[in-house]
């Protein structure tokens, strides 16, 4: 399938798909925890504590594995999304994230503990579509 209507799925996924399983490393051993994800186009944006473990293992490994999708698609499909995550604390994104995110967690953007892990893929794998004969992946490195 060429790579264009290939993108046009995956931004169909990220665009009914909020909650996901966000994979990294602790000591060399996966590490995988529930986090809700906003896009923008095709980067990925969650909140967390800057106390929290995963921001130890992202400073100590910069790769990601996140499976995001299935249950709110219509026909199951999901996403696998290899990717480099950092974590950023501008301003600017946190309001950004804060206004188009859910309200847990913390009590206001202004939170001091308050920090946002950015994703960004490098290759992202479509399951499960319908549309897709079988599954392939898109590099986002080209």
């Amino acid at each position: 399938m060429e790579k264009a209507k290939l993108i046009e799925e995956i931004e169909n996924i990220l665009a009914v798909s909020k909650v996901g399983v966000m994979s990294t490393a602790f000591n060399d051993v996966p590490n995988s925890r529930y986090m809700i994800f906003y896009n923008d186009e095709h980067t990925l944006y969650t909140k967390t504590d800057k106390t929290s473990l995963k921001v130890e293992e992202i400073k100590d490994n910069p790769l990601t594995h996140i499976l995001l999708g299935y249950e709110e698609t219509s026909n199951q499909s999901f996403l696998e999304i290899m990717g480099k995550v950092e974590v950023v604390e501008n301003t600017e994104t946190i309001d950004w994230l804060w206004q188009n995110q859910d309200k847990t967690y913390f009590d206001s953007e202004a939170d001091p503990e308050l920090t946002v892990i950015k994703i960004t893929p490098e290759r992202i794998k479509i399951m499960n579509d319908d549309n897709v004969d079988t599954p392939e992946f898109v590099d986002f490195t080209e």
